[in-house]
């Protein structure tokens, strides 16, 4: 399967791969996925997300979809399911597919994966002016 076909399964069907429609469990079950392909099917994804944010960070992928959605929320206990309320989950869940997909189209369009490389190296370049 293409990334894209696996990746709208497990959105289709999450009860399929174990998945109870809470984020970080679904957010690791994605990781687990990129693992096993090499850490091909997310490569970039992290960037991206940055360069959509127009903010640098030190957080991974998985606190930016969350900043994304709630921006104003704090992710000192973000793996905790008590974190967010079902309706969170369900919001963050649909949000980080959503993302995810979105990207895979950048991901695979060399000149667009080319220009957000370039916008993220451009963002570290004004860092310390």
């Amino acid at each position: 399967m293409k990334d894209r076909e696996v990746i709208e399964a497990i959105r289709d069907h999450p009860q399929g791969y174990g998945l109870d429609g809470t984020y970080y469990p679904t957010a690791m079950f994605l990781t687990g996925i990129d693992v096993g392909r090499s850490n091909e099917t997310l490569r970039g994804f992290t960037e991206w997300l940055v360069v959509r944010r127009g903010e640098l960070n030190s957080f991974y992928w998985h606190k930016l979809v969350l900043l994304d959605l709630f921006p104003d929320m704090s992710l000192y206990t973000w793996r905790s399911p008590e974190h967010l309320t079902p309706e969170q989950h369900q919001q963050a869940v649909e949000h980080l597919f959503s993302l995810v997909l979105e990207f895979l189209d950048v991901r695979n369009s060399p000149q667009e994966l080319g220009r957000m490389y370039t916008r993220y190296e451009a963002m570290h370049a004004h860092v310390g002016e």
